[in-house]
């Protein structure tokens, strides 16, 4: 599916890229036994408060990507194999949505396969799903769907989705199929404040009247927060963390069921990470490779890593320009054009 008119980079097919450095593709290790898996940027829907400007509707993004997925499986198995194969989780979860992914089953297969792999978790939106491609990932050996439905009232719904076509019912329809099924049920809604707020309520009766969290916890309700490159619906403020939290620890008493979560309840721990090539400051040589996820920037590879070069107006693949690195954040690398 192709949800946009911006380019579309197919690595692994297209240009080679490694699979470790930037956040709109390829995996993520942040120093725990959770590693997060990338293999699409794209997105159908345009939540007016997404943080990472997906969709159709996005302003800021100005290229697509797609992973190989032979490429993807090989590089998982590589951090699989530093980070000790030992009580592994694989979590899909993309700048966009992971269904948009037309190999997700052999994806979710080929990571079930490696060893060291205990658990595989997906954020979804749910709306390219279907009771039969729940049937498919459950065989695959999907451990847990992270659903996102972030109001119940059909109208609102469509609203928060950014499109008049999103289904509500249908996608209530699909967490049944879910927790009907051996793959566990998070449902997973963005609180946005003065937007969906009777809502919250409304979600959590739906979450505990068909049986969501048969093994991890029911709800994963999160904070909304306006990002510099994120959406920002009008005349929205986030809440401060003292009362969101606040507020779910309300919950929490009126409903029985754990809101506030904690990394110990989805069983993650620390485990080595990936040590970095470079360290913030330094001067490195970049081959640029492909166009970069948002304006303005420009994906390239140094010493074994891909790294996102801002700044880079004018940069052209197969160009190997001197960059500074801004900033290392687990494996996630930046830099500026000198």
């Amino acid at each position: 599916m192709r949800p946009s008119k911006r380019p579309l980079i197919r690595i692994g097919t297209d240009v080679d890229l490694p699979l470790v450095g930037a956040i709109a593709f390829g995996l993520i290790d942040r120093g725990t036994n959770v590693i997060q898996v990338r293999p699409t940027s794209l997105c159908p829907l345009s939540c007016p408060f997404c943080s990472t400007d997906a969709g159709p509707n996005s302003r800021h993004r100005a290229a697509e990507y797609m992973v190989d997925l032979d490429l993807m499986l090989d590089w998982f198995r590589y951090l699989a194999h530093f980070k000790g194969l030992r009580g592994l989780e694989a979590h899909i979860d993309t700048v966009g949505e992971p269904a948009t992914y037309p190999q997700l089953v052999e994806l979710v297969q080929g990571l079930s396969d490696i060893e060291g792999v205990e658990v595989i978790s997906m954020q979804t939106n749910g709306v390219l799903l279907d009771e039969e491609d729940v049937g498919e990932l459950e065989d695959a050996g999907l451990s847990r769907i992270n659903l996102s439905i972030h109001a119940l009232e059909p109208e609102l719904a469509r609203k928060m989705a950014g499109t008049d076509r999103y289904d509500v019912e249908k996608i209530l329809g699909l967490a049944e199929a879910i927790a009907n099924s051996r793959i566990d049920l998070l449902i997973a809604p963005v609180w946005v404040p003065g937007m969906n707020d009777s809502e919250i309520p409304r979600i959590i009766e739906f979450a505990l009247r068909i049986g969501a969290g048969k093994k991890w916890p029911p709800l994963g309700i999160q904070k909304y927060l306006a990002h510099k490159r994120g959406r920002k619906p009008p005349g929205v403020r986030p809440m401060s963390w003292r009362a969101f939290y606040r507020a779910l620890r309300a919950l929490e008493a009126r409903y029985g069921v754990k809101l506030v979560l904690r990394p110990e309840d989805f069983g993650m721990r620390k485990a080595p990470l990936l040590p970095a090539p470079f360290g913030p400051g330094e001067v490195v040589k970049v081959k640029i490779v492909a166009p970069g996820w948002l304006k303005g920037e420009a994906t390239g590879e140094a010493r074994g890593r891909a790294i996102t070069v801002l700044g880079a107006e004018g940069l052209e693949p197969g160009m190997t320009v001197l960059a500074r690195i801004l900033k290392v954040k687990h494996t996630i690398y930046l830099a500026e054009l000198l």
